[in-house]
């Protein structure tokens, strides 16, 4: 039987439309009833496990990159923790991680060993960040100048020019020492700060990092620039730069890193130019003896690098990610 619906009037006067529900009966009313309350324990249940799910899954994945972060940093904490450690704990077999019996003895020593020094120990530490802090920002300039040019505008041999780059990556520094030698013997700047500044300016990977970034910036961003009036300098400082920023403050961890533990010992003989690691492991290098003082060294030398990407980790994370426009 076709059912229709029709009006009906309700006690308080009113007119409402008749439903499917108005022409079952009782025994149907129920099967319906229960039929709704079914499908709704069903969906609940669904939900209930999909979010049971999430929440298990979620934490599989923080146990997992706790473990990894725990791993990654065993022997930062390895580090620190000898350099706390009596001479007996050093040599304790099997070695613990945390010390018994904490002390800052091996720093006296350390401190100790470098007042007998002929030059003091803050001229050391004042030439390791004088060549640390101006190789590594010039070095920042110039390879970020660099590679805006090698991004954004096309020449004869520019292409010959960055394939150079990317296979000068290859050669390590043990390679290129005796050419960067003779070139700054014939510079005059043996035994100077310059023969250690001057080769970290010209290192490629920087240049190549900074072209892989600047590539991602629309061109249209930099023509829309050129017709309101922005002159190449301007849109190197206003536009470019602010846009990689996550690139050249990794290149700023990197270069830093790698100026600070630096010995300089091919290019720099002159005591008054030495840098901080060539005298800390000169310090350290009297056989097991000195074992807790070349831990407390150890030390010294990771607090700069690590205080640097301290500052600029929450921009480095974003060295992985790429934005821009599509047209």
């Amino acid at each position: 039987m076709k059912k229709k619906l029709a009006s009906q009037v309700t006690a308080t006067g009113e007119k409402r439309l008749l439903t499917a529900e108005d022409f079952m009966s009782k025994e149907e009313m129920k099967a319906r009833k229960k039929a709704i309350k079914a499908r709704n324990r069903r969906v609940r249940a669904k939900r209930a496990g999909r979010h049971a799910r999430s929440r298990a899954g979620n934490i599989a994945i923080f146990v997992l990159l706790l473990a990894f972060a725990a791993f990654f940093m065993l022997p930062f904490v390895f580090t620190l923790m000898q350099a706390f450690k009596p001479a007996e704990e050093l040599f304790r077999y099997p070695p613990r991680l945390i010390p018994r019996n904490p002390t800052i003895d091996n720093f006296i020593v350390l401190g100790q060993l470098t007042n007998s020094l002929w030059v003091p120990l803050s001229r050391y530490i004042t030439n390791s960040v004088m060549v640390s802090v101006t190789g590594t920002l010039l070095h920042v300039i110039v390879a970020s100048m660099g590679a805006f040019v090698l991004a954004k505008y096309k020449f004869p041999g520019s292409k010959t020019f960055f394939t150079i780059i990317v296979y000068s990556l290859l050669f390590t520094g043990s390679v290129t020492a005796m050419p960067s030698f003779i070139v700054m013997n014939k510079l005059n700047l043996i035994n100077t700060p310059l023969a250690i500044i001057i080769p970290a300016i010209g290192g490629s990977f920087g240049l190549f990092l900074m072209k892989q970034f600047m590539e991602q910036i629309h061109p249209s961003i930099i023509e829309s620039a050129t017709i309101d009036g922005a002159g190449t300098f301007k849109i190197f400082t206003r536009i470019v730069m602010p846009s990689v920023k996550p690139a050249w403050l990794t290149l700023i961890i990197f270069t830093f890193q790698g100026l600070w533990n630096n010995s300089g010992g091919t290019y720099i003989y002159d005591e008054a130019w030495k840098m901080l690691p060539t005298v800390l492991s000169q310090i350290t290098a009297s056989g097991i003896a000195r074992s807790g003082a070349a831990a407390a060294a150890s030390v010294i030398m990771i607090i700069p690098p690590l205080l640097v990407f301290i500052l600029t980790q929450s921009n480095v994370i974003e060295t992985m990610a790429y934005s821009g426009i599509k047209e």
